[in-house]
């Protein structure tokens, strides 16, 4: 019996052995490589001169991946041909560029891959790895550096191109349009910037929201941004450059029939003085027109007599130009009326109706307008100048619910169409229920100025024109979050401005501020701003 005991004892430790063995034995994968890629070798070597070949090799240390490499890929001065890089989307422990173009003589080439090369395994990134080589005996070794911003919005955008055009002999403005720049940056995912390598001299330093990736300027889809005046390298500076969109040369596009009566005429640029006449109308001929909302459209509606087609003549201050519109619809839009205002009233608000017809006539006496105790409320009612609105204008009261219903026949189009039975429900908050900004700007260098308090999402939810020193009081707001966008009005003409390049116009300067705190219920908020 003991001896059997013995032997038991003996498996148990063995199997314990085994199994302790066993778990010591089991692989675990090790720890996370967070390294990044590194360059082993390249031919020819990074940095090297008197380059006179057309091919590159870059040896990585491990297998790597590029990615995005077609827009993170910065090569100044840029190629007419973009290189033949290989291998995309496998990995690979080595980068092989063939360069398609002739190479400048003497000049410094750097090749800034970005954030795409990645190791194959983690994802980890080889921060802006940059290649450099000279064609001939020197690198040059200067560099310049700034900031982006947007000349309006607060948010800048991404992957904004930075360019140096060399200042020479055959220098003219218009080269941004036609030719590549001598050196060029990007900013990539942020609005830093800085160009390296460069050689000593005076440039144009200018910057593109550059959509087409061509390094030339398309004022039709490009944002620029320009230092006023030419740069020297090298410099101590660093230069903030504001980005912008240009207002087009105005250029009439052609017409198109929407439905019967309603023909859309499309444009680009400023639009401010554009008239439609229709050549060789009968007398009971009518039209009106108003603008699409933030859109290049002009809508043109007309009633009465009219052929298969119509000639128009449009012209826009020395822009003149005839077009026919053919005519072939056979259906009118009905008319749709739309409250613009939420249900939960801003008492700063008027009360709108928005038409997506032109708006003829109301009439007041079929329009009941109630508060919740069955009151009537007494207001004042108008048409748009564009027609597009219905526009009431009355004396709000804190913690009441109103009632309006628009009984059928009560509004008319231009097309003589009219309603059916339309009722609104709306209402405003207890007094307590809104807060109050106070607000005190120092430091101001010129007036006027447009000072507006914006919504989270960037919408105006009340402005004020200054033309002197005052203060600033935002009242009835409901809580939230708030911001201030401040506007020098250099012109006077109560908008923001855009700039120019050719003409060498910067844009008005926009200043954005940011509150502390956001505002709550039944608070006054006083604060007291230095601006530059």
């Amino acid at each position: 019996m003991r001896k059997q005991l013995s032997v038991l004892f003996g498996l148990l430790l063995l199997v314990l052995f085994l199994t302790d063995c066993a778990k010591r034995g089991r692989p675990t994968g090790g720890d996370k490589d967070e390294d990044a890629p590194l360059l082993e070798k390249s031919f020819p070597a990074n940095y090297s001169t008197n380059f006179k070949g057309k091919e590159l090799k870059l040896i990585f240390d491990e297998y790597v991946k590029l990615k995005d490499v077609n827009t993170q890929l910065i090569i100044s001065p840029p190629l007419k041909n973009s290189p033949l890089i290989t291998p995309i989307g496998t990995a690979s422990k080595t980068i092989t560029i063939k360069i398609l173009d002739t190479l400048k003589e003497n000049t410094t080439y750097s090749f800034n891959f970005g954030q795409s090369v990645t190791d194959n395994n983690e994802g980890n990134i080889f921060n802006n790895f940059k290649f450099v080589f000279s064609t001939g005996p020197i690198i040059d070794s200067l560099k310049v550096n700034g900031n982006i911003k947007d000349a309006f919005n607060k948010k800048t955008d991404e992957n904004v191109t930075v360019m140096l055009y060399e200042i020479n002999e055959a220098f003219k403005d218009s080269v941004i349009y036609k030719e590549k720049p001598y050196y060029v940056g990007n900013t990539l995912d942020s609005t830093v910037w800085e160009i390296t390598n460069i050689k000593a001299g005076e440039y144009l330093l200018m910057a593109l929201g550059d959509k087409s990736k061509n390094y030339t300027f398309d004022p039709k889809e490009d944002k620029i941004g320009f230092v006023q005046k030419n740069i020297t390298i090298p410099t101590d500076s660093s230069f903030s450059i504001k980005i912008f969109k240009e207002i087009l040369p105005f250029r009439f596009t052609r017409p198109f029939e929407v439905s019967k009566g309603h023909i859309q005429f499309g444009y680009e640029g400023l639009a401010d003085s554009i008239k439609i006449e229709p050549l060789s109308v009968v007398p009971d001929f009518k039209s009106v027109s108003n603008f699409e909302k933030d859109k290049d459209t002009l809508n043109y509606y007309f009633k009465g007599s009219v052929a298969d087609s119509i000639q128009f003549k449009v012209s826009n201050r020395k822009v003149i130009d005839t077009v026919i519109v053919k005519l072939r619809s056979k259906k009118v839009d009905t008319l749709r009326l739309t409250r613009l205002n939420s249900s939960e009233f801003q008492l700063k608000n008027q009360l709108k109706i928005l038409s997506n017809l032109p708006l003829a006539s109301a009439d007041t006496t079929k329009i009941d307008f109630f508060d919740q105790d069955t009151i009537a409320v007494k207001y004042d009612m108008k048409i748009s100048e564009d027609k597009s609105e219905l526009i009431f204008d009355f004396e709000k009261k804190y913690d009441q619910k109103y009632t309006m219903e628009i009984l059928p026949n009560s509004i008319f189009n231009f097309f003589e169409q009219s309603n059916d039975t339309i009722k609104y429900k709306f209402s405003t908050k207890k007094v307590e229920d809104y807060g109050k900004l106070f607000v005190t700007l120092k430091g101001v260098k010129k007036f006027p100025i447009i000072v507006q308090l914006l919504s989270s999402k960037e919408k105006i939810v009340q402005e004020i024109y200054a033309t002197k020193e005052q203060q600033y009081d935002f009242i009835d707001l409901l809580p939230g979050k708030y911001l201030l966008r401040v506007i020098y009005d250099e012109n006077e003409n109560k908008i923001w401005d855009t700039g120019n390049f050719l003409r060498k116009e910067q844009p008005e300067k926009v200043i954005y501020i940011e509150f502390k705190d956001d505002l709550r219920a039944n608070w006054d908020m006083t604060e007291t701003f230095i601006i530059e």
